[in-house]
């Protein structure tokens, strides 16, 4: 099968022309929610941020260290005015050496004075350049360091949609790929920079001060130096963003495939993600050539073009000192005062390539950044204190994108200890509830209260620190299982942890273990097996103590036997909880309180099993056998 460019670039390459929804369209709703739609995607604006904007947003993060810049400045200066003035003691030591009135002796004695007082500059200048290489990267790391603690604080306080719309690993590359090139610049690049301007600023003044008609030559030079730098930038600096943006899509393509490796031997896929995989690698490779060669280019026709001002202003040097204009000495050190000139002009071309990728990687960094977070808990929201289990749902209509309605009119009530179900197909709606219940999206019209308050009248966090939720993927952290299952309850005693675990029919296996609870979960608990993962889910739910329990399929990566001891133990956990259950096998719900049949986000049917199975409507049809769901 032939592999779709455009559809795999526009999928996993996040480029700055992608449309806010490129990645939302025809994506199932994640364990948080749906396509995503209500909240911008990264790179909604369609364009590209301002190379200056970013530049002033990474200078904020240095600006924290304002003593430590202004110790590396006084260690600029020193080098470069020990470079200039080391470079100046040439004149009078030539001229002195040249002077046909002065003795061999009184020659050979300037000299070696000259020459230690050159060491002693220079050696300042050499002590001044560690100092500002010590403090210049406290200084980039300082700033590195807050830039990657703002941006996973950004990430955890960014909706659920925004996770639901973008890759794992294009969101990794940002936090390594950008985040490197960033402190790549920080450490080396900027101190260039500002050095290579000071030594300009510098020795511009000095060819002044030595030769007016010499520096007009030199300085008529640098509109050209200009215009091809300028020219060779503005081809670079796209690349460079296409290359972010490809090395993104890659890394958003390993994860992902990685990740499910398992499907796709399944389903024989090996060939066609190799294809594509080669698809977004030669991408990735045409875009690197192109960056680098542009980059790369900078310093050499940067340096021909300097060789042809040296060669030129020693021309008219020359020609000066034949007509008694000029001095020897003087003509030496402003030949090499045009090399000084010329090589912060080519130092800095050389850094444009690190440069143009870090300011590539800074602006996708503050995409991030950039996005809306969570809106804010409305004033005087409650924080504390024993949340009520009754929940109510009125009239709640949601749509995830506007104008594609999920729920109409929903409506449904319970109170503790009672266990609410919903059934019905694939894409009616039943997930959407649950997470409407979190606030994980917030509704269009309607209302959902939770003890008599509207859920917006609590903070987010007490919200959800009283809903526990048991999702039907399950996810497990690098750690012991006795911490993955603290992680519902974080000053959960080693008792109560345990309690939870044999109210989940977990303690048996877990005792089974080599090291009980206290055994090492890594790869995401690749070392249990999924019935055994879920067990532990499951359990961290138990000792959460929410008032609120949902479970969304908690039982479906269970075998039978394992089902029944669940149901018992859910029994017990939830006599005095307010539990919803969304189920796709109808047997696990019989004992509900209360059954919604939904269809097309709408409530269709609803109570017991037994009231449900004497209407003869769709959950009988559901329960006998007489239509499926899809």
């Amino acid at each position: 099968m032939a592999v779709n460019r455009d559809v795999l670039f526009k999928k996993y390459v996040k480029d700055k022309e992608d449309s806010p929804n490129t990645q939302a369209q025809g994506r199932r709703p994640g364990p948080g929610g749906g396509p995503g739609g209500r909240n911008r995607g990264m790179n909604a604006t369609g364009k590209p941020k301002a190379a200056r904007a970013s530049i002033k947003r990474l200078f904020s993060y240095i600006g924290n260290d304002k003593y430590k810049l202004f110790i590396v400045l006084i260690c600029l200066l020193a080098s470069t005015v020990s470079s200039l003035g080391g470079s100046y003691l040439l004149r009078p030591i030539v001229n002195h050496l040249v002077d046909a009135n002065t003795s061999v002796e009184e020659k050979i004695s300037g000299l070696l004075g000259g020459i230690l007082l050159m060491l002693g500059i220079y050696f300042i200048g050499v002590m001044s350049s560690y100092g500002q290489s010590r403090f210049m990267l406290r200084i980039s790391q300082n700033a590195l360091q807050r830039i990657r603690e703002d941006l996973f604080d950004k990430l955890q306080h960014l909706p659920v949609s925004f996770f639901d719309t973008n890759s794992h690993g294009e969101l990794m590359s940002r936090f390594t790929n950008d985040v490197d090139v960033i402190g790549e610049m920080m450490n080396t690049t900027i101190v260039q920079v500002f050095s290579g301007v000071i030594s300009l600023i510098g020795t511009l003044a000095l060819m002044l001060y030595t030769n007016v008609i010499l520096a007009v030559v030199v300085i008529v030079s640098v509109p050209l130096f200009a215009k091809a730098g300028g020219a060779i930038a503005n081809r670079s600096r796209k690349y460079y963003k296409s290359q972010q943006a490809a090395l993104g899509g890659v890394n958003g393509y390993i994860e992902e495939t990685v990740t499910g490796q398992k499907v796709v031997k399944v389903f024989n896929h090996e060939n066609i993600s190799t294809e594509e995989f080669e698809v977004l690698s030669d991408h990735l490779q045409k875009s690197q050539m192109n960056a680098q060669f542009f980059g790369g280019i900078m310093g050499p026709v940067m340096g021909n073009m300097s060789q042809i001002s040296y060669a030129i202003t020693a021309m008219v040097g020359g020609i000066l000192c034949v007509l008694g204009k000029f001095d020897i000495g003087g003509l030496t050190i402003f030949t090499n005062y045009s090399r000084q000139f010329s090589r912060p002009i080519n130092e800095i071309s050389m850094q444009m390539n690190t440069i143009f990728s870090a300011l590539a990687g800074a602006e996708r960094v503050f995409d991030i950044m950039d996005q809306e977070p969570e809106e804010p808990d409305v004033p005087g929201a409650v924080k504390e204190g024993n949340m009520d289990g009754r929940v109510e749902l009125k009239d709640v209509t949601f749509s995830y994108v506007p104008g594609k309605v999920i729920l109409k009119g929903v409506s449904c009530y319970a109170k503790p200890g009672q266990k609410i179900a919903f059934v019905g197909s694939t894409g009616a709606g039943k997930t959407t509830i649950t997470n409407l219940i979190n606030r994980f999206y917030d509704i269009d019209s309607g209302s959902i209260t939770i003890g008599g308050r509207d859920i917006k009248e609590y903070s987010r966090d007490y919200l959800r620190q009283n809903v526990a939720m048991v999702l039907q993927d399950t996810h497990l952290f690098t750690g012991t299982v006795m911490e993955n299952i603290r992680y519902g309850r974080m000053d959960a005693t080693d008792e109560e942890v345990k309690e939870a675990a044999k109210l989940a029919s977990a303690h048996t296996f877990i005792k089974r273990l080599k090291h009980g609870y206290d055994t090492m979960l890594e790869g995401a608990g690749a070392n249990l097996s999924q019935g055994q993962r879920q067990l532990i889910n499951i359990a961290r739910a138990a000792v959460s103590k929410a008032p609120i329990l949902i479970l969304d399929e908690a039982t479906s990566s269970v075998d039978t036997r394992t089902e029944r001891h669940i149901e018992r133990g859910m029994d017990r956990l939830m006599k005095e909880r307010t539990t919803f259950v969304i189920a796709h096998r109808l047997s696990t719900v019989r004992n509900a309180n209360a059954i919604m049949v939904l269809e097309h986000g709408e409530i269709i049917e609803r109570g017991t099993h037994e009231e449900l199975l004497e209407q003869k409507g769709r959950y009988y049809n559901l329960y006998t056998g007489k239509a499926e769901l899809d």
